[in-house]
């Protein structure tokens, strides 16, 4: 190419490497700004989203999980977004390098899920069932957390009902909760042992992970157009930095 058509290609890409950026530095200030909202005013964020949004509040904290999404976007966005327009070669290869251990992180963490199913379901087992055991049916917001889990997902327990066996909610109440039965929670009879081995309700765990393996090729697919988004911002900042050398 003549040096003309080549400044002409780097402009361009220039331009390209700042809007997207752009794009995510805003992306992320406005996750920032939803979570901040949600960890200092969660009652009109229920109200404005409805009940589900209170489930989902119980299950995760979506709170910190939004300020740390957007402050990581935030800090992508400006870096690949100055970078560029400066044309600073620090800035450029801080922003690969972010995204390069970001990249890492979710190929070292689809291996393991992949890889360590196994060894997921044993540490849960070994981390949960305690839980289960001692927190269900004496704890009000873990209570409320699991009878979302096991009544949407139609499911018992982590493995099955007897993660309950010698549990504070069998010994209190001489039953499983409904939901290893089949019923709904609300429901007025008693979950014994024998309708809950003749149900068979699968645990939350085995369920969650059919859920996830039917959904596989969506959710591969999403996981596919990320990964070419961060391999191409790669590319560009790389190929900005190394132009830089040659201006």
């Amino acid at each position: 190419l003549s040096p003309g058509a080549k400044m002409g290609c780097f402009t361009f890409i220039k331009v390209m490497m700042i809007l997207f950026n752009l794009a995510i530095f805003l992306g992320g200030g406005a996750l920032l700004g939803v979570g901040i909202w949600v960890k200092v005013d969660g009652d009109s964020f229920v109200d404005i989203f409805g009940p589900l949004s209170s489930s989902i509040l119980q299950v995760v904290n979506v709170a910190y999980l939004l300020i740390v999404l957007g402050a990581i976007l935030l800090v992508i966005g400006f870096l690949g977004c100055c970078g560029a327009q400066k044309e600073s070669k620090c800035l450029l290869m801080m922003f690969f390098s972010l995204v390069l251990i970001i990249f890492i992180a979710e190929v070292a963490a689809a291996v393991v899920a992949l890889v360590f199913t196994g060894l997921a379901e044993t540490l849960l087992t070994s981390l949960v069932t305690p839980l289960l055991k001692e927190k269900y049916g004496e704890n009000s917001t873990f209570t409320e957390i699991w009878n979302v889990t096991m009544t949407e997902v139609h499911c018992c327990g982590l493995n099955n009902y007897t993660d309950f066996n010698n549990s504070f909610y069998y010994g209190k109440y001489n039953s499983y909760p409904r939901q290893c039965c089949g019923m709904k929670p609300d429901a007025q009879e008693p979950c014994n042992s024998t309708l809950a081995t003749e149900m068979a309700v699968q645990g939350c765990f085995k369920q969650i992970l059919a859920e996830i393996r039917t959904n596989a090729g969506v959710a591969g697919g999403v996981a596919a157009g990320i990964a070419a988004l961060e391999i191409a911002s790669m590319a560009v900042s790389m190929y900005l930095y190394c132009r830089l050398d040659e201006k």
